[in-house]
């Protein structure tokens, strides 16, 4: 069983970045992010309904404009920047110096995670609501609609256990058969619109004594536009997965930025036409909860005009893309996550494996599933706010990149850009605050183990490599018999410091005058770097030999070099401390916040768990 979880498990970091080894066409990968965007028009013809009344086109127009001119070129200056997949949350994470930015991408990542588990969640409920709502449903399914969604969310979990080929598979099928459907159904009903062109006039005639003039009109259709931002889901979930692209680096982001741009176009077309023939054909009131058309628009439209038996093929194809859209959601997820928190060393190494992943938040959709009773509505406050924060996010990367670059015309397009998506983020907020709630979890839940798995994992080695420099080189290589280290702690580094400490080792420890020692010495320049490669220089100061070492960990990177020094050389070396005075609790503090705190016995700890034959430890000595 742990053979078959962990298969596939990446603890190279470059092996992460590069991605799965089997890669995709542009298009098909276009299909596994489709499965939620596309999917949004199951219900999206519906909400823009019930927000913005006979004003839905209007709206849904500006929420087109919005995605064409707005998310898609962000997104598409994100996958420039980020081919690796790393996202906007990459570019933000560069702002942020130390630990201020991991807990800032820590906090990006719990908007993430809601987006992503309330996509799973959401679309798995709607899918629940269809299949509830179609007229050959047997009786005993009726009130189930917890249940059902656990067992959708379950089949999905499956899917991604069998690999994440198949998963691209069936998400290729799923796209076209529903997208297909959709063409016939939306076009059979602008057909009636102009066989019927009576139904416009009734519906710019009730317009007009409703809502006054033009301006009136545009002005409370950008009003309720906000409410429709469930439209622009799945930018984010893109560039996530743009490692299964495939190409070299200029491949992929050429055809992630046509992936980008080729569904934001369909999605486009879709949206404009279904929210104009549903506005006009379907009486308002269908659309409210209890209604024949409330949350299934297009459904009712294919049951009215295409008959029961055409209408229940779209259902099918409608209940499977929506229960299989929190596939794009669970790829960005597992795609996601083993490039932040393995590295930060805030999760566990089996974080880089898919299937231990799939379990795992599989397990996490299923609660939010209980917790909201499926309930579609309950959900979509947190899914708008999940979506806006990783656009908003999006938007400000790019535009501090653009201002960095010197490309004063793009940074102003940018710069209006985030405005209009931070007006539609605190607009969604003020209405519907239980998004932030939701996420405001979620974040704290990912801070709190991160921050527990960090100090549980801080006694790994976490050097990935170990180089020497000219000079650290033939030190090493003129020592003959045992090497013995001296720690020093870098201060003034004059003369004085070097004699006192060399003198206070020979004091504490009889070091005899005829053995050769060497000071190593380690700098923290950044704590909060988990795993580190060290980069070993020699120096000679005073007459002294000197072996400086940058690292994120003083203990770990003092281990780390005695193990290699006994692997070079084939003799046990030896380290020489003092001990550090103060309380051991806060010294521990120290360590883990900034690398530092008392060194000897943890140094000696990493040796331990490192190496478990005692006659092939390094030794470690304090006095």
């Amino acid at each position: 069983m742990r053979s078959w979880l962990l298969q596939g498990l990446q603890t190279d970091r470059e092996q992460i970045e590069h991605g799965p080894h089997v890669k995709h066409s542009w298009w098909r990968v276009m299909c596994l992010t489709g499965v939620d965007y596309f999917s949004t028009l199951g219900y999206q013809p519906g909400i823009a309904a019930l927000a913005a009344g006979l004003l839905a086109p209007l709206a849904t127009v500006f929420l087109v404009g919005l995605t064409l001119l707005g998310a898609l070129p962000v997104y598409r200056r994100v996958a420039a920047e980020s081919p690796y997949g790393q996202g906007s949350i990459a570019m933000l994470e560069k702002l942020a110096p130390q630990w201020w930015g991991k807990l800032f991408v820590l906090a990006l990542l719990g908007f993430a995670a809601t987006d992503f588990v309330i996509t799973m969640t959401l679309s798995a409920a709607d899918a629940t609501a269809h299949i509830l709502e179609n007229p050959f449903v047997p009786g005993f399914l009726h009130g189930q609609r917890v249940l059902v969604t656990l067992v959708l969310l379950a089949l999905l979990g499956g899917v991604f256990l069998m690999g994440f080929t198949e998963a691209i598979g069936i998400a290729v099928l799923l796209v076209l058969v529903y997208l297909g459907m959709n063409a016939v159904v939306v076009a059979t009903a602008v057909a009636h619109v102009i066989g019927a062109p009576q139904v416009v006039v009734d519906w710019q005639r009730a317009l007009s004594p409703d809502f006054g003039g033009p301006l009136a009109m545009v002005g409370l259709s950008l009003l309720v536009m906000p409410k429709l931002a469930l439209g622009m889901s799945g930018f984010e979930t893109g560039v996530a997965v743009m490692p299964v692209v495939r190409g070299d680096i200029q491949g992929r982001i050429k055809g992630t930025r046509r992936l980008l741009t080729t569904a934001a176009l369909i999605m486009s077309g879709f949206l404009v036409f279904s929210s104009f023939a549903t506005t006009v054909l379907i009486p308002h009131e269908e659309f409210e909860e209890g209604g024949s058309a409330s949350g299934r628009a297009l459904a009712y439209l294919a049951h009215g005009y295409l008959g029961d038996w055409f209408g229940t093929a779209y259902d099918v194809s409608t209940i499977a893309i929506l229960w299989f859209a929190g596939a794009s959601a669970m790829a960005g997820l597992i795609n996601l996550v083993p490039r932040y928190l393995p590295r930060y060393g805030m999760a566990p190494e089996w974080t880089g494996a898919v299937r231990p992943l799939v379990l795992v938040f599989s397990a996490i959709a299923f609660a939010i599933t209980v917790i909201f009773d499926a309930d579609v509505e309950a959900q979509g406050g947190a899914y708008a706010t999940g979506v806006l924060v990783l656009m908003l996010s999006a938007a400000v990367a790019v535009t501090l990149s653009a201002r960095k670059k010197g490309r004063h015309g793009a940074f102003a397009g940018f710069a209006v850009i985030t405005a209009v998506l931070a007006y539609t983020l605190v607009d969604n907020v003020i209405e519907r605050p239980d998004g932030v709630k939701i996420a405001s979890f979620f974040i704290a839940a990912i801070v709190v183990t991160s921050l527990i798995s960090r100090a549980t994992r801080s006694t790994e080695l976490r050097v990935t490599e170990v180089r020497l420099d000219p000079l650290a080189e033939r030190f090493v290589n003129e020592t003959c018999g045992d090497l013995h280290l001296i720690a020093n702690e870098p201060h003034a580094r004059d003369q004085a410091e070097y004699t006192d400490k060399l003198r206070e080792q020979w004091v504490n420890h009889r070091l005899r005058t005829s053995e050769p020692v060497m000071f190593v010495e380690v700098s923290v320049p950044d704590a909060s770097e988990f795993e580190t490669k060290l980069h070993v220089r020699g120096e000679e100061r005073y007459g002294h030999r000197i072996l400086a070492i940058e690292s994120s960990a003083v203990p770990n990177s003092l281990a780390a070099l005695l193990l290699y020094l006994r692997d070079r050389t084939g003799s046990v070396p030896h380290i020489y401390f003092h001990w550090a005075e103060g309380n051991p609790v806060v010294a521990m503090l120290r360590y883990l916040v900034f690398g530092g705190g008392d060194v000897p016995p943890l140094s000696r700890e990493v040796l331990r768990q490192a190496e478990p034959d005692p006659e092939r430890r390094p030794r470690v000595h304090v006095g």
